[in-house]
């Protein structure tokens, strides 16, 4: 069963950044998960083991990273409905199924609205 029916006479527009974004999207999203674990990871290594006010500061870090991870993660989900809807929007035109009309060919009559009383001098 053929779902789409492509408009005839449609084309495709040429690729652009959208492609480029599409296929670069695997490594921001792995880089910009990376990149916060290793910082915090090292911060929680280098930093002091003992319980002072820059240990409380260390597992604070450890938050703000969750933060930015979630929040990377969010922007390159944006990113990637972004690039599928331009994508889309670029391919071939399609025709979607009529619905008949039952007024199609002659559209019906709008009675005209009653005039208003002649004022009387």
């Amino acid at each position: 069963m053929n779902w789409f029916k492509v408009l005839e006479g449609s084309q495709r527009s040429a690729s652009g950044l959208e492609w480029t974004l599409w296929r670069k999207l695997p490594l921001i999203f792995l880089v910009g998960t990376a990149l916060p674990l290793l910082l915090w990871a090292a911060l929680e290594w280098l930093g002091p083991q003992t319980s002072t006010p820059q240990s409380i500061w260390t597992s604070t870090a450890g938050f703000v990273t969750l933060g930015a991870i979630i929040f990377h993660w969010t922007m390159v989900l944006t990113l990637a409905i972004g690039c599928a809807i331009v994508m889309v929007m670029k391919g071939p035109g399609y025709v979607a199924d009529a619905y008949p009309v039952a007024h199609s060919d002659q559209p019906a009559k709008v009675p005209a609205a009653p005039a208003a009383p002649a004022d009387k001098p």
